[in-house]
């Protein structure tokens, strides 16, 4: 039986791309019966009389999957987030990475819209982006419409299977359309009344760019830290986790306990002041969480 991926969802059909391109085809009745849901990025097993009229008959073992948006065996996230209009946030951009971290996906941070800051602004900007790369992020700086630090993205791209994410209104369309200008995505101005965009996208799609696959979807509609644990939120920050195996106590949650290597390095300006504080807001909610039986 052939095999392929499924790049598109839509309507109830699911089109895999397999060695005779993309085909249409429709789940089997048994995944609805053991409610198991077909995800674009799955590698599926297929049968087909011709390109739209496919059964997937084998849904393969996932490395990790998204619910929203709802996709599979992502290999990295790129975070889309603007310098300006919207501003940049490093209080959402923590929650983002977190998100993706615990989930076992890289991300790379792409800062958009360098062509409309001032001076004062890209040098805050420039000091964000060597912070999170001193904490082992890749951050590109970079301007769709003026086509500024695009190329340093495709090489990111190759061979991987790519969700781009971000608000809505900081230019993720806008990026697709400066990688594959044929895509001609519809993009949207922000709204002067509410402060932000509209999200343009409705369904999940995998693209072809470059040698990679890149998801373009309708958004993280749910920034919850629903399943992360107390003692997991100290791995999805990289910068205190290599930091940690030199606290006293293993478990330290970075908060009392004594002789702390992580707080002894934001005392010491290592960690920056803003990521400590992003990480105990985030420990305090998955704290005050109610629990789910």
């Amino acid at each position: 039986m052939p095999e392929g991926k499924i790049i598109k969802a839509l309507s109830g059909f699911y089109y895999v791309l397999g060695d005779d391109g993309i085909i249409q085809c429709r789940g089997r009745g048994v995944f609805r019966k053991n409610k198991i849901t077909p995800l674009v990025g799955d590698n599926v097993v297929y049968q087909a009389e011709n390109e739209t009229d496919g059964y997937i008959l084998e849904i393969k073992e996932r490395k990790n999957e998204l619910v929203r948006p709802p996709i599979a065996n992502v290999d990295q996230a790129i975070l889309v987030f603007s310098a300006v209009e919207p501003d940049f946030s490093t209080a959402l951009l923590d929650r983002f990475l977190v998100l993706v971290e615990f989930n076992n996906i890289k991300p790379i941070i792409c800062i958009t819209k360098m062509d409309l800051v001032d001076e004062e602004k890209e040098e805050k900007i420039n000091k964000y982006a060597f912070e999170y790369r001193k904490a082992g992020y890749d951050v590109l700086l970079i301007s769709s419409k003026k086509a500024i630090g695009i190329g340093d993205l495709f090489p990111h791209l190759e061979g991987k299977i790519s969700v781009v994410a971000g608000q809505s209104g900081v230019g993720k369309s806008s990026l697709l359309n400066a990688l594959k200008p044929e895509l001609e995505l519809k993009t949207n101005q922000i709204s002067t009344h509410l402060g932000r965009g509209k999200h343009t996208t409705r369904h999940v799609e995998l693209i072809e760019i470059g040698n990679g696959l890149v998801a373009d979807t309708p958004g993280f509609s749910s920034l919850e830290l629903i399943d992360i644990e107390p003692e997991d939120l100290n791995s999805c920050f990289p910068d205190f986790a290599v930091l940690s195996e030199e606290c006293r106590f293993r478990g330290c949650l970075h908060i009392s306990e004594p002789k702390c290597a992580v707080k002894a390095a934001v005392d010491e300006g290592k960690i920056p002041a803003y990521r400590y504080d992003h990480y105990k807001e985030f420990l305090q909610e998955i704290k005050d969480r109610k629990p789910r039986y």
